[in-house]
């Protein structure tokens, strides 16, 4: 039998099936009992599995196992974990679905029994079954009288999955905490009352303000009928608006490469077009965003033939003289792309498009070469369009006068954030 030190509660597993339970739950404990392993299993080895675990990505469920044939973690139980650490944990785990699920919320499920999680899940994209169905798969018999823990309401309706609340009912569970109540019509609180009403004990809102930050998109979408928009831009040391990316952002890991696999959609301007520039998201099999394409009056055709061998849609907004009847033609013939024509284009006339196409959040990508882009983006603020604005800052000085698009000098921001990416600081905000 070997020894070590390794902070977690007490949690089962067999052999390499469990990545997401075992790290998951160590990072705020502080000393473990002991660890039992394999006599077949040298220490040495042991230690890099288990070092390893945070690190497997795909794994909607955690198993208990049992038995000589697998280790036992065991810990100190006067550490508490209230509901506020287990529900911490179902949003870590959603977030592992973050750029997959839309049109769907992030939702992360914990089953917990006697103090011990014997079941993790969370929902891994758009038709596949919810968090809840993974958590109570892999916790099986150890869930009947267990308490689930859900970032969002279970659902309590047939879509293209069966109903959440039946298979927690059907599980036995005794109790679920919920993070926050679905904003959807067709769930809002139904879910919270089918499980009251089924005899389990429901506690509602603990974490809400996480939960809710998770899902905003989703959440926006479904108060307002519109896309959740965020306005990203970048500005060198001494403010002046860049058409360009700090090095290494839009690489695997970069703050940029990271918001194109977050949002539905991309909002860039026709010039951009012309220059062959795709913002694709570099992250390991990311969703790529709907290019929305805002082509005004050109000088110079749009270049579509990008899209030919693309691995995304376009969505384009043209107005008169946009396009040569050549490149109309083609991307007719493209099932790709997707022309909307209007009078003017305004981002009233984006935004309803994007909500008919089924798009939670839009990126607005603004650079400083574009007139036309700006306007947009002018009446977009004037008009409260704008829900988040995202500025990169790079760690260089420029020539040119500092402001050099003006766009809503009286524009508030809320609950700012810093960080770094690369080189780059990032400041995120919310418009109040």
């Amino acid at each position: 039998m070997s020894t070590l030190t390794f902070p977690s509660s007490p949690v089962h597993i067999q052999g390499k099936r469990s990545p997401v339970s075992v790290l998951g739950l160590c990072r705020n404990s502080s000393v473990v009992d002991s660890i039992t392993t394999p006599p077949s299993k040298p220490l040495d080895e042991f230690s890099k599995l288990v070092s390893g675990f945070h690190k497997v990505k795909g794994v909607h469920g955690s198993h208990r196992g049992s038995g000589s044939h697998g280790f036992v973690i065991r810990c100190d139980s006067s550490i508490e974990r209230d509901d506020s650490f287990y529900m911490n944990r179902c949003v870590e785990l959603a977030r592992k679905a973050l750029g997959f699920t839309s049109p769907n919320p992030m939702v992360g499920c914990v089953i917990v029994k006697d103090g011990e999680v014997v079941g993790e899940g969370f929902h891994p994209k758009a038709g596949q079954p919810h968090a809840e169905v993974f958590a109570l798969r892999a916790a099986g018999s150890l869930a009947n009288q267990a308490t689930a823990y859900v970032s969002l309401e279970p659902c309590n309706h047939y879509g293209r999955t069966p109903p959440c609340t039946e298979a927690l009912i059907q599980a036995n569970i005794k109790r679920v905490v919920v993070g926050m109540v679905d904003p959807n019509p067709i769930v809002a609180s139904k879910g919270v009352e089918k499980l009251r009403k089924s005899g389990i004990d429901v506690t509602v809102g603990v974490q809400e303000e996480l939960c809710q930050k998770l899902n905003e998109a989703y959440i926006h979408r479904m108060r307002t009928g519109k896309p959740f928009v965020t306005l990203r831009y970048s500005l060198s040391f001494n403010g002046v608006l860049l058409n360009e990316i700090g090095e290494g952002t839009a690489d695997v890991g970069g703050y940029f490469s990271q918001l194109l696999q977050q949002h539905d959609g991309v909002i860039i301007s026709g010039l951009d077009l012309t220059n062959n520039a795709l913002l694709l998201s570099r992250e390991i099999g990311a969703n790529q965003p709907v290019q929305i394409i805002i082509a005004k009056s050109l000088e110079r055709p749009l270049n579509l033939s990008i899209f030919r061998n693309a691995t995304t849609k376009a969505l384009v907004f043209a107005e008169k003289n946009a396009f040569s009847g050549e490149e109309i033609q083609m991307a007719l013939k493209n099932q790709s792309i997707e022309i909307v024509t209007h009078d003017q284009i305004n981002m009233d006339v984006v935004l309803e498009q994007c909500s008919k196409l089924g798009l939670c959040s839009v990126l607005v990508d603004m650079r400083g070469n574009d007139i036309a882009q700006s306007e947009i983006i002018k009446q977009a603020m004037k008009d409260a369009m704008i829900n988040k604005v995202v500025m990169e800052i790079l760690p260089v000085w420029c020539n040119a006068s500092p402001g050099s698009v003006d766009i809503a000098r009286d524009l508030k921001l809320k609950d700012l954030q810093t960080r770094l990416s690369k080189n780059s600081v990032i400041v995120e905000g919310y418009v109040s």
